[in-house]
């Protein structure tokens, strides 16, 4: 099995009224649902927007610098993932669908590459 990171950009989402947004928590709770009786979840969430604390740790001075926001200034940011650990591209991306569809906004599929073997 393979882990797979399905993510969204918030900037992604677009403009929609509350009530839009209030009926998409259980569609995206029932695909995750979903997701644990398939045995693929391993993990699942949105990130805090404006309100939520966000730090950068940079070690390329020579010693860990930690302040506060984001490293770098960019016009997108994370707004929410999941794990999962399925097979094949196949399935990661019908999960990925079955998740963009759910939410109402794109969700793009990336594989981990393997952990590495030690000892």
């Amino acid at each position: 099995m393979t882990e797979y990171l399905l993510y969204f950009n918030q900037q992604w989402v677009g403009d929609h009224p509350a009530e839009w947004f209030r009926g998409r928590g259980p569609r995206a709770m029932a695909v995750v649902n979903d997701m644990k009786a398939a045995g693929v979840y391993v993990f699942a969430g949105g990130l805090e927007e404006e309100d939520g604390p966000v730090y950068n740790a940079d070690p390329t001075s020579g010693s860990v610098v930690v302040t506060d926001g984001p490293y770098a200034e960019t016009k997108e940011f994370l707004g929410g993932f999941a794990i999962v650990d399925v097979a094949d591209d196949e399935t990661a991306t019908m999960w990925a669908g079955r998740v963009a569809e759910a939410c109402g906004w794109p969700h793009e599929v990336r594989r981990f590459k393997p952990q590495p073997q030690v000892g």
